[in-house]
């Protein structure tokens, strides 16, 4: 285990854990005492079918999406909905590979997939909460996979779903990029294939790692325009330095690979031998579709290929030259987008 303090009630805060015993992994491999770190707001009703769950992206953890997507007034209102946040497997404050006793801890740490992680939210809400249903699934990026994920393998459980900038199966694409991310961390001599002192020692690792969020997370128009100007940064390097690059290196590197494995092979056709239009057909969840339209990872095609193949869906995509990245909330017209949508959503009978 590694201690760092990046991971605690401090930051993140303030959140809960819920030990949901041994969960058995799809690859293999087994993870004691599987802990999942989550933040509720707003109250449960007495018929229980007023609850929204939303499982975080890459690197993301509850604190984010309460400070960016929920609040009184918004979509997501905890007076009106129960909003349960899950943090994901890996992400640092749920059971992770920092954050694991040895031996299975570190460069040990069993691989994890989007499915895992939905099991396992599925026991949390089924168990802690007592729910038999979810008025709505919603998240970005990664948190767009495990919604999508909810919807397929829990079709009667999930009234109503908003994957954003994300897909259901992830591209060939996305996958050599992704790969190139854990290339970054791993070819750092001082990441010692996992079993590193602190996360210092991988500091140049991840300094090329975020330095590729930054060419591929934004778009070429967000540069053309001076964005990062705009958010208070006086030039590029300082951009990188300071903003990329000081959001990332704080993180544990384990953590990031445990993520970045799971984004990389998402895929709900495993359900259906492969066969995405069969397994995108078993979705019952009025569904919202809503890609970022200067996405590079997960472009607005990819996202409307896969839309056509949901029974009851809409395509609506953010307008925004912030590309993937709009998720963080630097676009306030991309986020009053979504809060529209996801009020329509919730609007909507099902």
């Amino acid at each position: 285990m590694i201690e760092n303090s990046y991971y605690s009630q401090d930051v993140h805060g303030p959140y809960e854990l819920h030990d949901i015993g041994n969960l058995d992994l799809e690859e293999g491999g087994t993870i004691r005492a599987c802990n999942l770190a989550y933040a509720t707001f707003g109250k449960l009703n007495a018929a229980k079918d007023n609850a929204i769950l939303i499982p975080t992206w890459y690197s993301g953890t509850s604190k984010i999406m309460e400070q960016v997507y929920i609040g009184p007034g918004r979509a997501l209102d905890p007076d009106k909905y129960f909003i349960i946040v899950v943090n994901q497997i890996g992400s640092g404050l749920s059971t992770s590979p920092h954050n694991t006793s040895p031996p299975a801890g570190m460069g040990n740490f069993p691989r994890v997939r989007i499915g895992d992680d939905v099991r396992a939210q599925h026991k949390l809400v089924t168990e802690k909460f007592d729910l038999k249903s979810l008025a709505l699934v919603v998240g970005g990026s990664m948190g767009a996979q495990q919604t999508y994920e909810w919807a397929v393998r829990y079709p009667d459980m999930v009234k109503r779903a908003a994957p954003i900038a994300g897909t259901a199966r992830n591209t060939i694409h996305d996958s050599l990029f992704t790969e190139t991310l854990v290339n970054a961390i791993t070819s750092d001599p001082g990441f010692n294939k996992g079993f590193y002192a602190s996360s210092a020692d991988v500091r140049e690792g991840l300094l090329r790692h975020a330095k590729m969020w930054a060419v591929m997370g934004w778009s070429t128009e967000f540069f053309q325009q001076d964005r990062h100007k705009a958010l208070g940064f006086s030039s590029m390097d300082d951009f990188i330095m300071n903003f990329m690059n000081g959001y990332f290196s704080v993180m544990d590197p384990n953590d990031l690979l445990c993520m970045a494995w799971k984004w990389q092979h998402g895929d709900v056709s495993r359900h259906t031998g492969g066969d995405l239009r069969a397994a995108l057909g078993r979705i019952k969840a009025k569904t919202f579709v809503m890609p970022m339209s200067s996405d590079m990872f997960f472009p607005p095609s990819d996202c409307q290929a896969e839309w056509r193949l949901i029974p009851d869906a809409e395509f609506r995509p953010i307008q925004t030259i912030d590309g993937h990245l709009a998720l963080f909330g630097a676009d306030p017209n991309a986020i009053g987008q979504l809060d529209k949508h996801l009020r329509e959503l919730l609007a909507s009978e099902v």
